[in-house]
């Protein structure tokens, strides 16, 4: 049994581990200064992937973490996600050339929707849409903004694309572990096509095992992200990769 594809979350700000509650960069607790041990031991588990943000960049554009990125891409065998601050050719395209296997775009595919359809096109299979929602509304510019547009929306007009991958992350819930709003996405499993990873709100294995059994006819949730619960001991990731393959 398959099941869905678990993604550890590395969140960097100014080169350490770090998770925000509710994307509040007033809130943060930092996990570790040794993001590329921490990546080893996520990959040494068996995760099948792992999921990097540059807080930095998404906040600024400026890439002071790319270092790090390319370290982390280096050091591990598995495929490394990376969002944050990625608005432009230029980003993009380091970030590939760093090793990363798959960048996120936000922000920038909703103000330049034809550029995210460009960068698509011309790396098949290596760029996301990141799409960060309070309740059904798309937040930009790191949360700190509503875009005033429904996410099934912006959903439906990037459905031909060509995304790898559509990541929805619910900021309500986003680093509480109160449990994913499990109807965010069995409305967008019916509503797309594009192989879709939830974000938000695990706390538990349990959380992760109700997300596993997550379908639409055919289509099963690709994967699931997994941050302050990993590192905050409500759940080891042994156990989050057990939960995540229930299916």
């Amino acid at each position: 049994m398959q099941g869905m594809d678990l993604y550890p979350a590395i969140d960097l700000r100014g080169g350490q581990c770090v998770r925000l509650y509710q994307g509040d960069f007033a809130k943060e607790t930092v996990y570790g200064d040794d993001p590329v041990a921490q990546a080893l031991l996520f990959a040494d588990a068996g995760a099948p992937w792992i999921h990097v943000v540059d807080l930095d960049a998404a906040r600024t554009g400026e890439p002071t973490n790319r270092p790090v990125i390319e370290a982390i891409a280096s050091a591990v065998g598995v495929p490394i996600q990376t969002g944050g601050g990625v608005r432009d050719d230029a980003s993009a395209t380091a970030l590939l050339e760093a090793g990363v296997a798959r960048v996120v775009i936000g922000t920038a595919a909703l103000d330049n929707p034809d550029w995210a359809r460009s960068l698509a096109e011309r790396y098949p299979g290596k760029v996301a849409l990141g799409l960060d929602v309070r309740g059904r509304e798309v937040s930009v510019r790191g949360w700190t903004e509503g875009s005033g547009r429904l996410v099934t929306d912006v959903v439906s007009e990037m459905e031909d694309a060509g995304f790898a991958a559509l990541i929805v992350t619910q900021i309500d819930v986003d680093g509480v572990g109160t449990g994913p709003d499990i109807a965010l996405y069995d409305e967008l499993l019916a509503n797309t096509e594009i192989p879709l990873i939830a974000s938000g709100g695990v706390g538990s294995a349990e959380h992760l095992r109700s997300l596993s059994t997550l379908w639409d006819e055919t289509t099963p949730l690709a994967g699931t992200i997994v941050g302050k619960a990993l590192y905050d001991g409500s759940i080891t990731i042994d156990d989050a990769l057990a939960a995540a393959r229930t299916n």
